[in-house]
């Protein structure tokens, strides 16, 4: 992730990409998941193609207005999934969307191509004063449902840009996406990858209930074969199933990666004068440990570019959430933060060895995407070996993942009442800090009345930790935990803390910090 805003660079990225695969357009030919993996085959044996062709002079001078007014006919949506519930639309070419992607129609085990027809589109204000190719392609595709109420079709998931999709549950609105597949995000010896969906193949057919999506990806390093199986509900579910040809040995993969921004919050309110005490479409990055440890990193506007890794052993599940859901901490009317949806990762099968990576990008602004979370295998995928994964993303809304109690806040200050932060060669308290984090729900709550309170379990990868305390705090329904933490020379340390009862057991999850005073 070499620039604070993902969504320029995505837009900007079709450029640099690959043609549509070689299909019969208008023609229906024997389709199943395998054809897909067969095509991603055969392209990974043959160097990337990074040439597009050129789009029609009336597209390629479109703004974005013009390109935005041009929308799918509703009345022209193609019924898909086994109960016809589904409706497929389809994006117009132009604009920041040269790429053309091939979509067809998969019914009985036979595919057949949608051909381009201007009058699938209403142009609005726009004007084509030119006739177009029928095998012009489009930009992308989104299903609607009836997802809130039966007696409304709403926009359910989106494919568009990349191998980026977003996708809601009830009573939720879009903030952050989801991607297939990340590469090279650390942009480390060279510049981040954003392989892209070439092709897809909606099922007209299939489980009641559900819709699957297959898509081609393609990419420099690699190819894929990926099928998204969504599930609507108050927690819309993806089923991912993927297999990825390496065109090289891949060492920086970044496996079911989470793109999300993050300006203003609790812990940094000195970027923006903006009247709206916090702007971001997630807050903490959750992560469940195979051995039981729930993780809660709050999420950070850095002042400078931040990668950090948890090691995790075959994960249990992981995502960028948005826990806060209250409009008071936004105050935004047309926003609607507080109804934007976390993704939850959770993996099919033994993920085996590799980490959580999360990449914290510093931004000016509430329209860059500064962040992504993925998980990294620790084995690198060689070239030319097959590599399959499986996993589901959900969209959460405010819902515990965990019986533990939760991080409801996290609060930096001076730990002055600790005489901690004037000494000798730090006049100005730089080397000391106070962390304030709030606990509560989850087994907090069910603690007996006159209970003695829980017990703060701290640790610091550097310096030292100079007091802790607890008290009540019935805002939250729990407590209240108070960490003072010093540092001998400027530097960065990861800070952990948790709270447990007598017996030794935890009654939360474990709130993880980073902090630096360079």
């Amino acid at each position: 992730m070499t620039e604070p805003s993902r969504r320029a660079v995505v837009s900007g990225l079709a450029a640099g990409l690959a043609g549509l695969p070689a299909l019969a357009w208008g023609q229906a030919t024997p389709f199943g998941f395998e054809t897909v993996e067969a095509e991603a085959k055969r392209l990974a044996a043959a160097p990337f193609d990074a040439a597009v062709p050129p789009l029609p002079e009336v597209l390629a001078k479109l703004d974005y207005d013009a390109w935005r007014d041009i929308r799918f006919r509703p009345d022209r949506a193609f019924p898909v999934g086994a109960d016809g519930r589904f409706r497929l639309q389809l994006f117009h070419l132009g604009f920041l969307y040269p790429r053309p992607v091939a979509v067809s129609l998969v019914k009985g085990g036979m595919a057949t191509p949608i051909v381009y027809d201007p009058a699938l589109f209403d142009l609005g204000r726009t004007k084509l004063d030119a006739a177009l190719p029928k095998d012009l392609g489009f930009a992308g595709i989104r299903l609607h449902t009836a997802l809130n109420r039966p007696d409304v079709i709403d926009e359910l998931i989106v494919f568009v840009g990349a191998s980026y999709f977003r996708f809601l549950g009830q009573d939720q609105l879009y903030g952050l996406s989801a991607r297939a597949l990340a590469v090279n995000t650390e942009a480390v010896g060279g510049p981040e990858e954003f392989p892209a969906f070439r092709a897809f193949w909606i099922e007209a057919e299939g489980e009641p209930g559900t819709c699957t999506i297959h898509a081609l990806l393609d990419g420099p390093s690699q190819t894929g074969a990926y099928r998204f199986t969504v599930r609507p509900g108050p927690e819309t579910t993806v089923a991912v199933t993927a297999t990825l040809f390496p065109r090289r040995d891949l060492n920086d993969a970044g496996l079911a990666p989470l793109t999300s921004m993050y300006f203003i919050g609790e812990t940094d309110r000195g970027h923006s004068d903006d009247y709206r005490p916090e702007l971001h479409d997630s807050d903490g990055l959750q992560i469940a440990a195979s051995s039981g440890e729930w993780l809660w990193r709050p999420l950070d506007n850095p002042r400078e570019r931040r990668v950090s890794t948890f090691s995790v052993a075959s994960p249990k599940g992981f995502g960028l959430m948005q826990r806060d859901r209250s409009f008071a901490s936004y105050q935004d009317l047309e926003a609607g933060y507080e109804r934007r949806p976390g993704y939850f990762v959770e993996p099919e099968g033994d993920w085996g060895e590799g980490g959580v990576v999360l990449v914290e990008l510093p931004t000016d602004n509430e329209t860059a995407d500064n962040l992504v979370a993925f998980w990294r295998p620790k084995v690198p995928y060689p070239a030319g070996r097959p590599a399959r994964l499986a996993y589901r993303i959900r969209a959460v809304g405010g819902e515990s993942l965990h019986p533990n109690g939760q991080v409801a806040n996290t609060f930096l200050a001076t730990p002055a009442a600790s005489g901690a932060a004037r000494k000798e060669g730090d006049p100005e308290g730089r080397l000391a800090r106070r962390f304030l984090i709030d606990f509560g729900g989850g087994a907090l709550a069910q603690r007996p009345t006159g209970a003695p309170p829980p017990e703060v379990v701290a640790s610091t990868s550097l310096g030292r930790i100079v007091a802790t305390s607890i008290v009540p705090n019935p805002h939250v329904g729990g407590f209240r935990a108070a960490l003072d933490v010093r540092l001998d020379a400027p530097g960065t340390t990861e800070l952990r803390l948790y709270l447990r009862d007598a017996g030794g057991n935890a009654l939360t999850e474990t709130w993880t910090f980073p902090w630096s005073t360079a």
